[in-house]
């Protein structure tokens, strides 16, 4: 997870796709459900963070969406969350949230949060695959999917929730120049988090960590 290379950084919106769906299945991985699975990370400080928070509190399974519109260079479609909120208030993240016993699958909590918290319609939803499991420090078992979005879609905020949506380019989020790495201590423990600033946005935590995830995946052979 700490490898940082610019491989493959300038590939076109095809070819990114295509990388997609040939790497990404519909698997659900069982630590998204089984506390004594540690979804590994590759810093040592984070696995040590993840394996105390596994012991100490109940796993809280989540899904979100990572949508990617397919505009002629590419972006990934952030929220921010609403400054009201108890948890991660004003962070910028993924549609998404817990997954709920009523959903048939991770995949369909991560498409009923993206039309509730942003009103982005299924109908412009074209779902690929999963990403790997990523665990934080506050209990969340988060599995994320890709998706190809349609352009042409109209959003409805829902401000209970989201204060605002923005689009961000593929290509930068993509770049591992920009891919910052930083480093806090937790109960004695240094421990690595991504974060990727853009502009007057300042993505950080789990949605940077997804997206370093995402260009491993994607990016590197």
């Amino acid at each position: 997870m700490l490898e940082t290379d610019p491989a493959g950084v300038n590939i076109g919106s095809a070819e990114f796709f295509d990388r997609a769906r040939a790497r990404l299945r519909f698997e659900i991985p069982p630590g998204l459900s089984d506390a004594s699975i540690i979804p590994l990370s590759g810093d040592p400080g984070n696995d040590r963070m993840l394996q105390i928070i596994a012991q100490e509190r109940p796993i809280r399974p989540a899904a979100v969406l990572i949508p990617v519109v397919e505009h002629t260079e590419p972006t990934v479609l952030l929220t921010q969350r609403a400054a009201h909120l108890n948890d991660h208030a004003g962070q910028i993240s993924f549609p998404g949230g817990k997954i709920d016993a009523t959903d048939a699958s991770p995949l369909d909590a991560a498409l009923r949060e993206a039309e509730e918290e942003i009103g982005l319609g299924r109908e412009f939803i074209d779902p690929v695959g999963y990403l790997d499991l990523y665990a934080t420090g506050f209990g969340f078992r988060i599995l994320p999917t890709l998706a190809r979005i349609k352009p042409g879609f109209t959003l409805r905020i829902n401000a209970t929730e989201v204060d605002d949506a923005f689009e961000v380019p593929l290509a930068f989020l993509m770049n591992p120049v920009n891919h910052q790495l930083h480093a806090k201590e937790f109960r004695g423990i240094e421990r690595s988090y991504y974060a990727m600033p853009f502009a007057e946005r300042y993505i950080w935590g789990a949605t940077a960590g997804i997206l370093r995830v995402l260009y491993e995946r994607i990016y590197l052979p």
